[in-house]
């Protein structure tokens, strides 16, 4: 069975001087889940948001908190996160660290554990860790910075996650991140993806809850 289409606005596009603005913008707009970027200048060559904004956020909406890790060493920083009200905490396959005990401590500590894979990886790097995951994460621009263009020759990837899915009977939500816009949401739905994190399109759009819509449909 299809799992519902998820809209994630992405709070790295969102006016840093007013997150509680962009928690009421996302709710207004009737998204489920608000993405938080968060990176260590290492990983990436960016930094943003540590676990006192999420637990700023936590305590200013009810909305899943999609806490995306681009750090060096996400395993040191798993408990803080989900201490400060992350419901789904994501890890990269191309950091450091070991990641099926990573993954058993994400879900140990109660919450969904993600997974995410930058373009340049071959998708055979997460395939032995689908079975211990609630989400995978395809990103489609190389992480860093907002406002990319989106790569389309990821949606290969998710193609054969959803086809890994439906075979082995898993459940794991498949998302993308990075361009994601009106124009290319519809290839990215035909690609097995349910959950679209929408930044810019979604943020900087004059009727946001006209763009979730059409993200959906």
């Amino acid at each position: 069975m299809p799992l519902p289409t998820i809209i994630a606005p992405s709070l790295l596009a969102a006016d840093p001087s007013d997150l509680t603005a962009a928690c009421r913008t996302c709710e207004a707009a009737g998204a489920p889940w608000l993405h938080v970027d968060v990176m260590d200048g290492h990983f990436v060559p960016n930094l943003t948001f540590g676990p006192h904004i999420v637990e700023a956020l936590r305590k200013k909406t009810s909305m899943v908190l999609d806490v995306h890790l681009m750090l060096q060493h996400p395993d040191r920083f798993v408990t803080p996160f989900i201490q400060a009200g992350a419901d789904i905490v994501t890890v990269h396959v191309e950091a450091d660290h070991d990641l099926s005990a990573t993954l058993r401590d994400i879900r140990a500590r109660g919450a969904k554990a993600g997974l995410a894979i930058n373009p340049p990886t071959p998708f055979s790097h997460v395939v032995p860790y689908l079975d211990q995951i609630d989400l995978l994460l395809c990103m489609t621009v190389n992480p860093g910075f907002g406002g990319q263009s989106f790569i389309p020759e990821v949606l290969e990837k998710t193609r054969e996650a959803q086809q890994i899915r439906e075979r082995a009977g898993l459940s794991f939500h498949i998302e993308v991140d990075g361009g994601v816009n009106p124009a290319n949401a519809a290839a990215c739905r035909e690609a097995g993806v349910n959950v679209l994190v929408a930044g810019t399109s979604f943020f900087k759009s004059a009727q946001p809850q006209e763009t979730l819509r059409t993200l959906m449909s």
